[in-house]
Protein backbone atom coordinates (compact mmCIF):
# COMPACT_ATOMS: atom_id res chain seq x y z
CA UNK A 1 0.00 0.00 0.00
CA UNK A 2 1.13 3.62 -1.09
CA UNK A 3 1.76 5.89 2.19
CA UNK A 4 -0.65 8.04 2.86
CA UNK A 5 -0.05 11.95 2.78
CA UNK A 6 -2.56 15.02 4.01
CA UNK A 7 -5.26 15.20 2.33
CA UNK A 8 -5.34 11.10 1.70
CA UNK A 9 -8.52 9.30 2.53
CA UNK A 10 -9.55 5.36 3.17
CA UNK A 11 -12.09 3.31 4.17
CA UNK A 12 -13.62 3.78 7.59
CA UNK A 13 -12.64 1.10 10.40
CA UNK A 14 -13.84 -0.57 13.34
CA UNK A 15 -10.96 -1.58 15.24
CA UNK A 16 -10.76 -4.00 18.66
CA UNK A 17 -8.87 -2.96 21.43
CA UNK A 18 -7.07 -5.40 23.66
CA UNK A 19 -9.80 -5.10 25.97
CA UNK A 20 -12.18 -5.96 23.53
CA UNK A 21 -13.90 -1.93 22.75
CA UNK A 22 -14.71 -0.97 19.53
CA UNK A 23 -12.86 2.16 18.22
CA UNK A 24 -14.08 3.75 15.02
CA UNK A 25 -12.02 5.47 12.95
CA UNK A 26 -12.47 8.22 11.99
CA UNK A 27 -14.29 9.66 14.86
CA UNK A 28 -17.49 11.75 13.98
CA UNK A 29 -16.69 13.57 17.21
CA UNK A 30 -12.79 13.97 17.22
CA UNK A 31 -9.54 14.04 15.62
CA UNK A 32 -7.75 10.96 15.92
CA UNK A 33 -3.94 10.60 16.91
CA UNK A 34 -3.15 6.72 15.62
CA UNK A 35 -0.04 5.70 16.58
CA UNK A 36 1.95 2.61 15.03
CA UNK A 37 4.47 1.20 17.40
CA UNK A 38 6.79 -1.92 17.25
CA UNK A 39 6.55 -4.67 19.13
CA UNK A 40 4.28 -4.83 22.38
CA UNK A 41 7.67 -4.43 24.90
CA UNK A 42 9.45 -2.43 22.60
CA UNK A 43 11.33 0.60 25.56
CA UNK A 44 11.36 3.39 23.03
CA UNK A 45 7.50 3.05 22.36
CA UNK A 46 6.27 1.97 25.89
CA UNK A 47 8.32 5.07 27.20
CA UNK A 48 6.93 7.17 24.60
CA UNK A 49 3.48 5.88 25.65
CA UNK A 50 4.03 6.99 29.20
CA UNK A 51 4.62 10.73 27.94
CA UNK A 52 1.40 10.72 26.06
CA UNK A 53 -0.37 9.11 29.20
CA UNK A 54 0.76 11.55 31.35
CA UNK A 55 -0.83 14.43 29.03
CA UNK A 56 -3.40 12.52 28.09
CA UNK A 57 -6.37 14.81 29.72
CA UNK A 58 -4.53 17.95 28.28
CA UNK A 59 -4.84 15.94 24.75
CA UNK A 60 -8.32 15.13 24.93
CA UNK A 61 -9.14 18.62 26.19
CA UNK A 62 -7.41 19.80 22.45
CA UNK A 63 -10.18 17.47 20.85
CA UNK A 64 -7.99 14.30 20.24
CA UNK A 65 -8.67 11.15 20.69
CA UNK A 66 -5.66 8.69 21.04
CA UNK A 67 -5.12 4.96 19.15
CA UNK A 68 -2.07 2.96 19.52
CA UNK A 69 -1.57 -0.07 17.57
CA UNK A 70 1.64 -2.73 17.82
CA UNK A 71 2.24 -5.61 15.65
CA UNK A 72 2.06 -7.61 18.61
CA UNK A 73 -0.68 -9.93 19.96
CA UNK A 74 -3.48 -8.58 22.59
CA UNK A 75 -1.69 -11.07 24.86
CA UNK A 76 1.43 -10.14 24.55
CA UNK A 77 0.23 -6.13 24.29
CA UNK A 78 -1.55 -6.76 28.09
CA UNK A 79 1.09 -6.66 30.54
CA UNK A 80 3.03 -3.41 28.77
CA UNK A 81 -0.24 -1.43 27.61
CA UNK A 82 -2.85 -2.72 29.61
CA UNK A 83 -3.14 0.22 31.51
CA UNK A 84 -3.04 3.16 28.75
CA UNK A 85 -5.70 5.39 29.40
CA UNK A 86 -6.27 5.27 25.71
CA UNK A 87 -7.27 2.19 23.00
CA UNK A 88 -4.64 0.11 22.43
CA UNK A 89 -5.17 -2.34 19.55
CA UNK A 90 -3.22 -5.90 18.61
CA UNK A 91 -2.52 -6.27 15.17
CA UNK A 92 -0.02 -9.24 14.83
CA UNK A 93 -0.78 -9.85 10.92
CA UNK A 94 0.17 -6.36 10.22
CA UNK A 95 -2.70 -5.61 8.74
CA UNK A 96 -3.32 -1.92 9.78
CA UNK A 97 0.45 -1.46 9.09
CA UNK A 98 0.15 -3.04 5.47
CA UNK A 99 -3.35 -0.72 4.84
CA UNK A 100 -1.32 2.36 6.34
CA UNK A 101 2.36 1.72 4.24
CA UNK A 102 4.04 1.48 7.67
CA UNK A 103 6.80 -1.19 7.04
CA UNK A 104 9.99 -2.18 8.91
CA UNK A 105 13.73 -1.25 8.09
CA UNK A 106 17.11 -1.70 9.44
CA UNK A 107 17.95 1.54 9.76
CA UNK A 108 15.00 1.23 12.94
CA UNK A 109 17.67 -0.17 15.42
CA UNK A 110 20.76 1.82 13.75
CA UNK A 111 20.42 5.64 14.67
CA UNK A 112 21.66 6.61 17.52
CA UNK A 113 18.53 8.14 18.90
CA UNK A 114 17.08 4.28 18.67
CA UNK A 115 19.89 2.41 20.28
CA UNK A 116 20.73 5.13 23.05
CA UNK A 117 17.22 5.51 24.22
CA UNK A 118 16.84 2.17 25.73
CA UNK A 119 20.43 2.98 27.57
CA UNK A 120 18.17 6.10 29.80
CA UNK A 121 17.76 5.45 33.17
CA UNK A 122 14.25 6.85 32.63
CA UNK A 123 13.84 3.78 30.92
CA UNK A 124 14.03 0.96 33.40
CA UNK A 125 10.77 1.93 35.26
CA UNK A 126 8.62 1.60 32.20
CA UNK A 127 10.62 -1.60 31.39
CA UNK A 128 9.55 -3.26 34.96
CA UNK A 129 6.62 -2.82 35.04
CA UNK A 130 5.96 -4.66 31.88
CA UNK A 131 7.99 -7.85 33.08
CA UNK A 132 6.40 -7.26 36.67
CA UNK A 133 2.99 -7.93 34.82
CA UNK A 134 4.41 -10.91 33.03
CA UNK A 135 5.02 -9.27 30.13
CA UNK A 136 8.27 -9.78 27.86
CA UNK A 137 11.08 -7.11 26.99
CA UNK A 138 12.01 -8.23 23.31
CA UNK A 139 10.15 -9.09 20.54
CA UNK A 140 7.62 -12.17 20.36
CA UNK A 141 5.79 -14.62 18.24
CA UNK A 142 7.20 -12.88 14.97
CA UNK A 143 7.20 -9.73 16.55
CA UNK A 144 10.51 -7.94 15.08
CA UNK A 145 12.78 -5.08 16.31
CA UNK A 146 12.97 -3.55 12.62
CA UNK A 147 9.71 -2.18 12.83
CA UNK A 148 8.91 1.44 12.57
CA UNK A 149 6.66 3.74 13.87
CA UNK A 150 4.29 6.46 12.23
CA UNK A 151 1.67 8.96 13.56
CA UNK A 152 -1.50 9.84 11.04
CA UNK A 153 -3.56 12.79 12.62
CA UNK A 154 -7.19 11.82 11.21
CA UNK A 155 -10.09 14.59 11.10
CA UNK A 156 -13.72 13.28 11.59
CA UNK A 157 -14.67 13.20 8.18
CA UNK A 158 -11.46 10.41 7.32
CA UNK A 159 -9.00 12.86 6.22
CA UNK A 160 -5.05 12.54 7.07
CA UNK A 161 -4.63 15.95 8.57
CA UNK A 162 -0.80 15.38 9.10
CA UNK A 163 1.19 11.97 8.70
CA UNK A 164 4.88 11.06 9.88
CA UNK A 165 6.00 7.47 9.17
CA UNK A 166 9.14 7.43 11.12
CA UNK A 167 12.91 6.77 9.70
CA UNK A 168 14.03 4.83 13.10
CA UNK A 169 12.45 3.43 15.95
CA UNK A 170 12.34 7.10 18.04
CA UNK A 171 10.75 8.87 14.98
CA UNK A 172 7.38 10.32 16.35
CA UNK A 173 5.48 12.88 16.77
CA UNK A 174 5.56 14.34 20.67
CA UNK A 175 2.98 15.47 22.34
CA UNK A 176 3.74 19.25 21.73
CA UNK A 177 3.93 18.35 18.35
CA UNK A 178 0.30 15.81 18.28
CA UNK A 179 -0.84 19.49 20.64
CA UNK A 180 0.53 21.87 17.53
CA UNK A 181 -0.98 20.03 14.73
CA UNK A 182 -4.38 19.38 15.96
CA UNK A 183 -4.67 23.43 16.63
CA UNK A 184 -3.89 23.80 13.58
CA UNK A 185 -6.15 21.20 12.13
CA UNK A 186 -8.96 23.17 13.93
CA UNK A 187 -10.97 25.26 11.95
Amino acid sequence: MPRLSPGSRFEPLILTTIHDDAVPIPDPHSLVHLQFRRFAGCPICNVHLRSVARRHDEIRSAGVREVVVFHSSAEDMRPHQGDLPFAAVADPERLLYDEFGVTTSRRAVIHPSAWTTPLRPSVYPVVLRGLRNGGSPGPRHGDTVLGLPADFLIAPDGRVVAALYGRHANDQWSVDDLLRLAGQAVP
